[in-house]
């Protein structure tokens, strides 16, 4: 007996009986994606204390880069993934796979002291090319349009790029930010600005505007009526197996897509 406690003790001490190895995955990009795939994360470990989650941003572009180059093993993004990315994807080998986790609204956003409540689209690809440069341009007061947008590795920044500007740059004086956050607390702070974010980062503090007769709103996204809405992905290396699967699983079960709504963006379900 004593002989076997000693083998059990050794046993112990070298880690070799009763082994308890957390399965951890890493989850990177879309700053839009962030709050749901952390949240998520973290009602997803306290139910799994074995699991291991990650969460980190950088933008779109960086998830989609790290899931190719095998660093991560979920990109989140909020756009589709590039031709150009597909075809480093077939070179190293990684079968890119789109998951679509939830709906989005790209809510353009001013300061909460300007007078303009309404703009076509027409008019926000005409301020963020430059055609528009002062609010009394609007209707507005004499001040002049302070362009605050997104860095060009975000996905908010692609869809934007896409849905608004048809392809046409910003403005060279555009001030260009890291984050949703970042676009919303300078818009917040700057006087004469104007930005876009995603509907999950809508907030006292800016002043969210009708497009074309529209305001961004989850309501307006399920009923097709807001003119600038988008899908939110998560893409993997092939079909999502292990924890990658039980973690996206997770996002769309009811409990996960209540979590996506509770973050101000649209779930699927809704979109149904």
């Amino acid at each position: 007996m004593k002989f076997a406690k000693l083998i059990i003790l050794g046993a112990l001490v070298l880690g070799i009986v009763f082994p308890c190895y957390a399965e951890k995955i890493v989850v990177e990009g879309s700053t839009t994606v962030l709050p749901i795939a952390q949240k998520a994360a973290e009602v997803y470990m306290d139910n799994n204390p074995g699991a291991n989650i990650s969460v980190r941003g950088g933008g779109s572009g960086v998830g989609i880069a790290s899931l190719l180059d095998k660093n991560c093993d979920i990109a989140a993004s909020s756009r589709p993934i590039k031709d150009t990315e597909l075809d480093k994807a077939v070179t190293n080998g990684v079968d890119a796979t789109a998951n679509i986790v939830a709906m989005d609204g790209l809510a353009v956003i001013v300061n909460p002291a300007n007078s303009i409540s309404k703009l076509s689209k027409r008019q926000v690809k005409d301020i963020f090319m430059g055609g528009i440069s002062n609010w009394l341009q609007l209707g507005g007061s004499d001040e002049k349009i302070v362009v605050i947008s997104r860095d060009t590795s975000s996905g908010t920044f692609e869809a934007f790029l896409t849905l608004v500007l048809e392809g046409n740059k910003t403005r060279s004086d555009a001030l260009m930010q890291a984050s949703n956050q970042a676009v919303a607390t300078t818009v917040s702070g700057t006087p004469g600005a104007i930005g876009y974010v995603g509907l999950g980062f809508l907030s006292s503090s800016v002043k969210g505007i009708e497009i074309n007769g529209v305001m961004p709103s989850k309501d307006a996204v399920v009923s097709g009526k807001y003119p600038v809405t988008r899908p939110l992905f998560m893409y993997t290396n092939g079909k999502p197996q292990g924890l990658v699967k039980e973690y996206i699983d997770f996002i769309l079960s009811d409990e996960g897509q209540k979590i996506v709504e509770e973050e101000g963006f649209v779930g699927l379900k809704e979109k149904k």
